[in-house]
């Protein structure tokens, strides 16, 4: 069989194309200590300049050696953007948002008229230039953001949940608002080298809301984005924490590429609750990634391999402190699986 460059690798295996063997990628964030310490870029400042964004990006390929490199590795920038408090970060841990924006029909209004080359926003697009200028023809390039639905709750806060049940108008204007932004903000990862695009919207969440919302206020935005990306024949993954199982069907309804699925979802259940998508994971990032030996990690590896996993990769965001030795063990039985 022919054996392919990483980039034509994944592109392959998210599409449902023959491939030699399975990618060793991440699709969730992958910044660790050990790799700042190896490359010198070091949160939070690695969350606000390109340079560094990219540096640290580019070290979880040379430094641990994952098929791909990714940016970013928090998902605050969107709300950031849209002028919501952020707690900062540290070198251990991601920020955090805190103060919220719209209540109103009438705040949705005021945040129009946006210019996707400020703030973070404007830097994550940086780094992906920076990252496709120097990798592009070889590796993928991962650019990532936070889900539509997920935004608005930033955005609108913890009254959001309630809005949807209550103020279909409002919940579904704020809805179309955030998915604009989405769109936009993906095609410019796009038009900087991004080829591989990643949606992470972990309150979209079937659990939470059930079918019918999910349906009406998740589904269509979605979708809306995916069409987008596969206009400009980019694959989309999207995650969604928690335990996932009865909604993949209705994640997969979108038309999404991969589904990543979080420690809680039974893997082999996974495989068998979709049609075509990929299905992404599923270590435990905490109790596997990084508490574990590499030796535990590759048995733990194997199992979610018989399953039938689609590509190997954490449930979740790599914690920080992971070390590199386990996530290499993880690479290593990715690299190693034929389909």
């Amino acid at each position: 069989m022919t054996e392919y460059t990483p980039k034509e690798r994944l592109s392959r295996a998210l599409t449902g194309q023959s491939v030699d063997r399975m990618p060793a990628v991440c699709v969730t964030q992958t910044g660790t200590v050990e790799q700042m310490e190896a490359c010198g870029a070091f949160w939070p400042e690695a969350n606000n300049d390109a340079e560094k964004m990219a540096t640290l990006a580019e070290a979880g390929h040379t430094v641990v050696g994952f098929e791909a490199v990714r940016v970013p590795f928090d998902i605050t920038a969107e709300a950031e953007f849209f002028g919501c408090e952020i707690k900062d970060g540290t070198m251990e841990q991601q920020p955090s948002v805190v103060g919220h924006v719209v209540k109103t029909v009438e705040d949705i209004e005021k945040l129009k008229g946006y210019d996707l080359s400020q703030s973070r926003i404007g830097v994550v697009c940086d780094a992906i230039k920076i990252l496709a200028d120097k990798y592009g023809d070889e590796l993928p390039i991962m650019g990532s953001m936070i889900g539509p639905f997920s935004l608005a709750q930033h955005i609108n806060g913890d009254e959001w949940f309630m809005a949807i049940f209550t103020d279909e108008a409002f919940g579904l204007a704020l809805m179309e608002f955030t998915t604009d932004f989405c769109v936009g903000y993906a095609q410019k990862m796009v038009e900087n080298g991004a080829d591989t695009m990643v949606i992470i919207d972990p309150t979209a969440s079937y659990q939470l809301i059930g079918a019918e919302f999910y349906e009406k206020f998740v589904v269509p935005f979605h979708k809306k984005i995916i069409d987008a990306m596969h206009e400009v024949n980019v694959p989309v993954v999207l995650h969604i924490c928690g335990d996932t199982t009865q909604g993949l069907a209705l994640m997969e309804s979108c038309g999404v590429d991969a589904i990543s699925v979080d420690q809680n979802v039974d893997a082999a259940a996974a495989v068998a609750n979709v049609e075509k998508a990929v299905i992404v994971g599923n270590l435990d990032p905490v109790n596997m990634l990084w508490n574990q030996t590499p030796e535990t990690i590759k048995e733990q590896s194997q199992q979610v391999l018989d399953a039938g996993i689609g590509l190997l990769g954490p449930g979740c965001g790599t914690v920080s402190k992971t070390p590199t030795v386990n996530l290499q063990a993880m690479i290593e039985m990715a690299k190693s699986h034929r389909y």
